[in-house]
C-alpha cells in the first residue's frame, strides 16, 4: 500500500493505487479501481482515475519501452509506485489531450503522494526528456513489435498463427476504447421507445447491429445516469454477448440451464426473451460473482433459480431431469475482450491457455448428458484462439456421434467450421465465438 503524503489530484492518486494492485499484486483493474475510488465523491475524479489506469494497462508495453530508454538503470522493485507514476505521466503525454503543463505538474505531485519527494526531479526530467525527444523515441518504438502494438510477444505470435490475414487489425482493435452498449429489457420496453428516452435526455445513441434490443451510446455514461436503469429498463451488455439468447431458440415450457452464469447478463437476457419457461437454473462455482446474479434479476423484475455449483460436477447439483437448452459460456482466455479489459495483457500468460482448453473440454463432457434428446447446447467463449473454439468443438463432435452442429445462418462473424467467430471490433462488437450443438433424437 502506498503511504500518503502531500495532497495529489484524487483521480491520479486513485489510478496509482489501482495500478499498484495490478502491477505489484496481480489483481484485476476492476477490483483495484473499485477499492481505489471508493471514497472519491466527484464523478470527474473517478472518471479520470478509470481513464488513466485503463490507458496505462492498454499501452503498457509501449510505455515501458519509452521509460526504459530514458532511465540509466531500471528502478528497484521497492520503487514500483514511482515507476507507475512515471507510466501515468507518459500515458498522459503520449495518448491524451491533457495539457502538457498539467500532465507534468500533476505527475510530479505524485512523488509526494508516494512519500518520495526526492523523485520530483526524476519525474520531471523523464517527462521533459520525452517531450524533447518525442519523434526520435517514437521512431525507435515503431521498430519494436511489442511496443508498437502494445501486446506481449506471446500474444502477438498467437494472433499471427491464428489469424494470419487479420492479426494486425485485431491488435489495433484491442487498443481502441470499446463502445458502451445497452440491452433494453424486452419485458418492460422496446428499442425504439428507449432510443427516444435517450434523445430526450440528450444522450446520442444508435441501434446496435445484429441485435433486437441493443443500443450503442455515442459517449459512455455512468449507469446511474441512464434513464430507467434503476427501474430495470436497460442493462449494459456488449452486442456480441446479446446474440446468445436468440441463438438458443428457447420455447415456452423449456427447462434451461445457464451453466457458468455469473454475473448474470445472459441469464437475464434469456428470461427477457422467453418469459414462459418451465424453469431456468443459473449456476456458477464462483460464489462471490454469483451474488451479483440475484441482484441483477431483481432490478430487471425477473426470477430464476440461482445456485452455487461446479458445472463440471453436475452430480452435486443436478436433479436428474434433462434440460431442453443449455448455455455454456465457458471460462476462457478472454482474448476477444482485451479492449474492454486491457489488464488481460498483463495478467494472462501463454501457459494459461492449455488449462482453459482442458477445463472447457471437461465442462462439455460433464454437461452433454444433461441435455435432452433434440435439445440444444450453445457453446460460447469471448476468445479468438482456435484451440479454445473451433478445435475444441471439432474434437467434441468427433468423440460424440449423438452430437451434430446446427448451422447458424447469421449476418455476423465468419464461419470457421465448426462455429462462427466474431473478431474484435467487427460491427462494433467484442470478439466472441459461438457453436450450436444439437443432441440427435
Amino acid at each position: 500500500m502506498i503511504n500518503r503524503g502531500p495532497a495529489a489530484n484524487p483521480g491520479r492518486e486513485a489510478a496509482l493505487h489501482a495500478l499498484m494492485h495490478l502491477l505489484a499484486q496481480g489483481r484485476t483493474l476492476t477490483s483495484g479501481l473499485a477499492q481505489a475510488t471508493d471514497s472519491i465523491a466527484d464523478p470527474r475524479d473517478r472518471a479520470l482515475a478509470q481513464e488513466l489506469c485503463y490507458g496505462v494497462a492498454r499501452w503498457l508495453p509501449q510505455l515501458e519501452a519509452l521509460l526504459h530508454r530514458q532511465l540509466d538503470k531500471p528502478l528497484a522493485q521497492r520503487h514500483c509506485d514511482l515507476r507507475i507514476a512515471l507510466l501515468l505521466g507518459l500515458y498522459q503525454l503520449v495518448h491524451t489531450r491533457i495539457p502538457v503543463h498539467a500532465a507534468v505538474a500533476e505527475t510530479v505531485a505524485l512523488a509526494g503522494a508516494c512519500r518520495k519527494p526526492w523523485a520530483k526531479g526524476l519525474i520531471n526530467g523523464v517527462l521533459r526528456g520525452y517531450l524533447r525527444n518525442r519523434d526520435a523515441l517514437m521512431a525507435v518504438i515503431r521498430q519494436q513489435p511489442e511496443a508498437e502494438y502494445a501486446h506481449p510477444g506471446w500474444l502477438i505470435d498467437a494472433m499471427q498463427r491464428a489469424w494470419p490475414q487479420d492479426w494486425d487489425s485485431i491488435l489495433v482493435e484491442n487498443n481502441r476504447r470499446p463502445p458502451m452498449t445497452l440491452r433494453v429489457n424486452a419485458r418492460r420496453s422496446d428499442r425504439s421507445t428507449y432510443l427516444k428516452r435517450l434523445a430526450t435526455a440528450n444522450m446520442e445513441a444508435d441501434a446496435a447491429p445484429h441485435t433486437t434490443h441493443g443500443i450503442s451510446l455515442a459517449v459512455p455514461s455512468e449507469v446511474d445516469a441512464l434513464p430507467g436503469f434503476k427501474d430495470g429498463l436497460v442493462s449494459v451488455q456488449d452486442a456480441a454477448a446479446q446474440l446468445a439468447a436468440p441463438l438458443l431458440d428457447i420455447k415456452p415450457g423449456h427447462r434451461v440451464l445457464d451453466a457458468c452464469a455469473a454475473p448474470g447478463g445472459k441469464t437475464a437476457h434469456m428470461l427477457e426473451c422467453a418469459p414462459q419457461l418451465a424453469s431456468l437454473l443459473a449456476i456458477d462455482r464462483d460464489r462471490q460473482r454469483l451474488e451479483r446474479v440475484p441482484a441483477t434479476l431483481e432490478r430487471l423484475g425477473l426470477q430464476a433459480e440461482v445456485a452455487a455449483g461446479d458445472a463440471a460436477m453436475p452430480q452435486t447439483w443436478w436433479n436428474g431431469i434433462p434440460f431442453e437448452r443449455i448455455l455454456l459460456d465457458a471460462p476462457c482466455s478472454a482474448t476477444g475482450v482485451i479492449r474492454r479489459h486491457p489488464d488481460i495483457k498483463v495478467l494472462r500468460r501463454s501457459s494459461d491457455i492449455g488449462g482453459f482448453v482442458d477445463h472447457q473440454a471437461k465442462l462439455l463432457e460433464a454437461l452433454w448428458p444433461l441435455l435432452a434428446r433434440g435439445g440444444l447446447l450453445l457453446y460460447a467463449t469471448c476468445s479468438v484462439l482456435p484451440q479454445e473454439n473451433t478445435a475444441q468443438i471439432a474434437r467434441f463432435l468427433a468423440q460424440h456421434p449423438d452430437a451434430r452442429e446446427r448451422a447458424m445462418d447469421a449476418p455476423w462473424g465468419r464461419s470457421v467450421g465448426p462455429g462462427r467467430q466474431i473478431l474484435p471490433g467487427a460491427d462494433g462488437m467484442d470478439g466472441f465465438f459461438y457453436a450450436l450443438l444439437e443432441k440427435q433424437e
